[in-house]
Formats: C-alpha cells, sequence, structure tokens
C-alpha cells in the first residue's frame, strides 16, 4: 500500500511540473494518459471520405396531346355508283344468274374504270360467272349431272328447263328416288298437281325418308291443299 502511494505521489508532482513548465513556456499541457489506458488514434479526415450527396432531380411528366381523328373520306360520285353497280351485279351472282351477273359486271368494268379497287373485284367476279357458264353450256350426259343441272335451273326459278333436265334423268336412271322428287317438285311449280303428285308418290315409295323434307318443302307448296297430298307426306303420322 505504501509503494502505491508513493506512485501516485510520484504521478502528481510529475504532472504539476509539466504544468508549471508549460505555463512558463505558452504551451498548452498534454493530456495524461491515466495508467492501465491506451489511447486508440482516430483517422484523420480526408477530402477523399467526404461524399457530398447529389441533388436529385425531379421531372415533369410530359403531356402527349392526340393529335385528332380526321374523319374517313367520302367516297365520289363515280365510287358510290361504282360500289352500287357491284352490288347489284353480286346480287345475281349470288342467285345462281350467272348470265346477268357476268353482263352486269362487264358493264361495271367498262363504265367505271378509274375505280381500280372495285373494277378488281368485278373482274375476278366476271371470271367466276363466265367458268360457270362455260360450265353449264356443256352437255350433261349422266343422271348425276341432269339432276344437278335441274336443281339449278329449278333454284333460278327456270321450271319448265327443270322439268326437261329431270325428265332426261329419269331415263337413265329410272328408279332414282330424288330424281322423281326433283320432278315433282317442278311440276309442282308449274302448277301441274296430278302429275307432281303421281311423281312424288313415286319418289315416296322408293325412299320414304324423302317424307320428312316434303313436309317443309316450299317447292310442293302448290300441292298442299290437295288432300291427296296431306295422305302421302304425313301418312307416318296415323
Amino acid at each position: 500500500a505504501a509503494k502505491v502511494v508513493a506512485r501516485k505521489q510520484k504521478t502528481k508532482s510529475r504532472i504539476v511540473l509539466a504544468k508549471r513548465q508549460n505555463a512558463k513556456s505558452g504551451r498548452k499541457p498534454k493530456k495524461q494518459t491515466p495508467p492501465g489506458r491506451s489511447v486508440v488514434a482516430l483517422p484523420k479526415k480526408t477530402k477523399a471520405s467526404v461524399i457530398k450527396a447529389k441533388p436529385i432531380l425531379r421531372r415533369t411528366p410530359l403531356l402527349i396531346r392526340k393529335a385528332p381523328v380526321s374523319p374517313p373520306p367520302q367516297p365520289t360520285h363515280d365510287e358510290a355508283a361504282a360500289l352500287a353497280a357491284f352490288e347489284a351485279a353480286h346480287k345475281e351472282f349470288a342467285r345462281g344468274r350467272f348470265a346477268e351477273a357476268r353482263n352486269l359486271f362487264r358493264a361495271l368494268v367498262d363504265k367505271f374504270p378509274a375505280v381500280s379497287e372495285v373494277t378488281a373485284r368485278a373482274r375476278t367476279y366476271l371470271a367466276v360467272a363466265d367458268s360457270r357458264l362455260r360450265t353449264e353450256m356443256a352437255p350433261p350426259r349422266d343422271a348425276d349431272s341432269l339432276y344437278d343441272r335441274g336443281v339449278i335451273e329449278l333454284n333460278r326459278g327456270e321450271y319448265v328447263a327443270a322439268q326437261e333436265l329431270f325428265e332426261r334423268a329419269l331415263k337413265r336412271e329410272p328408279e332414282a328416288a330424288h330424281i322423281h322428287y326433283g320432278l315433282a317438285a317442278s311440276r309442282a311449280r308449274l302448277g301441274a298437281i296430278d302429275t307432281a303428285l303421281k311423281s312424288l308418290r313415286r319418289a315416296l315409295d322408293l325412299q320414304p325418308k324423302l317424307r320428312i323434307r316434303a313436309q317443309r318443302d316450299h317447292d310442293l307448296n302448290p300441292l298442299r291443299s290437295d288432300p291427296e297430298f296431306e295422305q302421302l307426306v304425313f301418312a307416318s303420322r296415323d
């Protein structure tokens, strides 16, 4: 204990002596580190260690204005007339009247050559109509070809031509139920009620399933007021 007290007194005397010397020389006394403690040197700040934060720039959103939509251009007088002529020709084409459609398409192409878009479409239909007419002009030989041609004429409203074609087809296949049925339809359209019922009876005898078709077939409407038609077509209901 005496040694510890002696050490403390020596330390105090050193500190007092150092203060006196510093006071005489004008220096600031250095801080004495207590015994048993270590001094940790802090790193000095340099310019490189100081990082300045960059200012945040806020962008103003751009307002995009849409350009006004202009209305579609109106067709000229020739364009409107060409479109109307095309629609009339197309109706005849859809009905299977290829000769009439061909004439209308041809007149359209000759009259409105400047309306290129419409005339190009008209030329396409014109080529198809010519092809159909060439096929129709070729004389059919077998029963199926005659029947198909007869159906075309029946749909066109050419009932006399349809009747002749069905009759020619029956000469090649007299037991074909569908041909007898087509002949009955063409005769009914012509108002030949008795012969139409005769052909219908023969068709139903050969193929009874045709009754279902006959019940809703508009070509047979002229026969519906006849009691024999009711008996032939709706006999399966009894």
